[in-house]
């Protein structure tokens, strides 16, 4: 059977395929869709797990019992669950386990550009690249036979352009694999630094073993064509070769990136003239290539920065091509905002205007950095806005704490915020934590986590109580403010940072894109009130706009938050009389 797929659902319809019977993940972009496809298939069971570390941790629980196991994350995720990673490469699988990885270059969801091929030559687990849906499908298969015959969990590495775009593929029957029944083995499964030290020279040798296959393996193809040129690639710069130059050039595919097979990068650059390597974003198969006495051209002539394009392989060939969209002069600027109603606005609106400074961290209230809020200084990673007030007020001996809050979200709170909460509560500094607590896990696309109640099928879970864990922690001075209510969240701020000890504000009001909140009536400018102050703008709600030197509510935009309401001091906007 054929099917029109995205490259994350073609994933997902590998694990049903080979067999996979559990699933644990954290959603990023662009990964999350593996997971959210993985769940729709009865046989596999799912979950968004805490973290990352936590995601693989259970997923190698899982192959330990012996059935076949999963867990997705998007690039930085890896930097989280770098720990077990390493470990786990030591003491091999006992059924298989896949860790899917996506990258994103360009960075259009995320905070830096990392390539995390390198993390595979690092831990010394095998990583495959598939470069359209079909070979999510299929390389998906391969990954669970790789991963039982060399004992070994191995990376599916993903890409914003791999993950969201669609290609035909042809799916078959899922084969459910025999358990593999768990047998007592602490010299292989406990690396106390003895077992340790006798496992790493057998994962050497499983490299080597890999080696090997690599060199035959139906995951990486020579397509000879013209020879003077030869193009080394992988993922989404094979396609970009393909279109670009069709049968003009040979081209070496890797769709296993580590370990390489040496014998065939030899073979083939003896067979063309010239030999380039095109690849995002690192020179990491140039490097090897470069490590064999090959001479090779590679960053040399492509960027280590963004994501490429057919035009940009093009053009660094000395070749012309058509653009790949057309580019329209004297379009409107159009920055990220905050979706009208969010309730994060108010929030953001009240530590500007109380000259806060703000430690920030990941999620869509992120872009409370932008303008007009301009409300955020800092973002690094999930769970640093906790840990680095502690520090910033630490090095000041407490002398700005009255003037700087940390942010963070209820679902990364979850993730990491909680251990920088018990320093602060631990260490004591006279720090503010507010929790932006909008019921869901916003920015990657409404998932579940544990303070909502409900996992990722939407089933009643466990569910975390806020408050309850924060004052559990040692946190004595615990208080919820609604930010839609200026005045009351404008009190909790102030009264908090006036305190002499660690305190946290719960900022709840459920995300406005939630199908289930209802929401009051659009507002609307009563124009003969208004005097054209903009005091509204200032809150940055994509509803509101200026028209005729008035303020302007789109009414198909419009939540009636009230937040604008309360900004007024004409009371210019109205509630829509019935």
């Amino acid at each position: 059977m054929k099917e029109l797929l995205l490259g994350n659902a073609a994933l997902a319809r590998g694990l049903y395929e080979a067999g996979c019977a559990v699933a644990s993940s954290y959603p990023g972009t662009p990964s999350t869709e593996v997971t959210e496809e993985a769940v729709k298939f009865k046989e596999i069971y799912c979950e968004w797990a805490p973290n990352e570390k936590v995601a693989l941790e259970t997923a190698f629980g899982a192959s330990l019992a012996g059935k076949r196991a999963f867990c997705a994350m998007k690039h930085v995720g890896l930097n989280v669950a770098a720990d077990p990673l390493f470990t786990i490469s030591y003491t091999g699988v006992n059924a298989g386990l896949i860790i899917n990885v996506a990258d994103d270059p360009g960075m259009h969801s995320s905070q830096n550009e990392q390539d995390s091929r390198h993390y595979a030559l690092a831990s010394k687990i095998p990583m495959l690249e598939p470069s359209d849906s079909q070979e999510a499908l299929d390389f998906t298969k391969e990954a669970y036979e790789i991963s039982e015959k060399f004992d070994t969990p191995v990376f599916i590495k993903m890409c914003t352009r791999v993950s969201h775009s669609q290609s035909i593929v042809e799916t078959s029957e899922r084969v459910e694999p025999p358990l593999k029944p768990y047998e007592k083995n602490p010299s292989k499964f406990v690396m106390a630094p003895a077992n340790a030290k006798r496992r790493h020279p057998e994962v050497e040798e499983r490299t080597r073993k890999l080696s090997e296959y690599a060199e035959n393996s139906f995951l990486n193809k020579i397509e000879m064509g013209g020879t003077k040129t030869g193009i080394i690639c992988d993922s989404t710069c094979y396609q970009y070769a393909k279109e670009v130059f069709g049968n003009e050039v040979s081209i070496l595919k890797l769709g296993m990136v580590w370990p390489f097979p040496e014998k065939m990068i030899r073979d083939f650059a003896s067979k063309v003239e010239r030999v380039v390597v095109l690849e995002e974003l690192d020179p990491f198969i140039e490097t090897y290539v470069k490590s064999l006495g090959i001479k090779a051209d590679g960053k040399n002539l492509f960027p280590v920065v963004d994501e490429f394009s057919q035009s940009l392989v093009a053009e660094r060939f000395g070749k012309e091509a058509a653009p790949a969209c057309k580019k329209i002069e004297g379009l409107p600027v159009r920055p990220p905002v905050m979706c009208a109603g969010c309730p994060h606005r108010g929030l953001f609106y009240t530590l500007s205007k109380q000259k806060c400074t703000v430690l920030g961290d990941i999620g869509c209230y992120t872009l409370g950095a932008m303008a007009p809020l301009n409300a955020i200084d800092t973002v690094e990673c999930m769970g640093a806005s906790v840990s680095s007030i502690h520090g910033f007020n630490k090095a000041t001996d407490g002398e700005l704490s009255n003037k700087t809050v940390a942010v963070i979200g209820d679902s990364t709170f979850m993730h990491s915020g909680m251990t920088g909460l018990a320093n602060i509560a631990y260490n004591q500094s006279n720090s503010t934590v507010i929790i932006l607590d909008n019921s869901i896990t916003g920015m990657t696309g409404h998932q579940q986590n544990p303070t909502t109640g409900y996992n990722i099928k939407g089933d009643p879970a466990g569910k975390i109580n806020l408050e309850a864990l924060v004052r559990s922690m040692g946190i004595n001075r615990v208080r919820v403010c609604d930010p839609y209510n200026l005045k009351e969240t404008e009190t909790a701020v102030k009264e908090e940072l006036a305190a002499a000890e660690p305190s946290v504000i719960i900022s709840r009001r459920p995300c406005a894109l939630l199908k289930y909140v209802k929401h009051n009536p659009p507002l609307k400018v009563n124009t003969e009130k208004c005097v054209g102050c903009k005091s509204c703008m200032k809150i940055g709600c994509p509803a509101i706009s200026m028209k005729n030197k008035k303020a302007f509510v789109d009414m198909t935009q419009c939540v009636g938050c009230g937040v604008c309401e309360q900004l007024c001091g004409v009371h210019a906007f109205e509630k829509e009389s019935k």
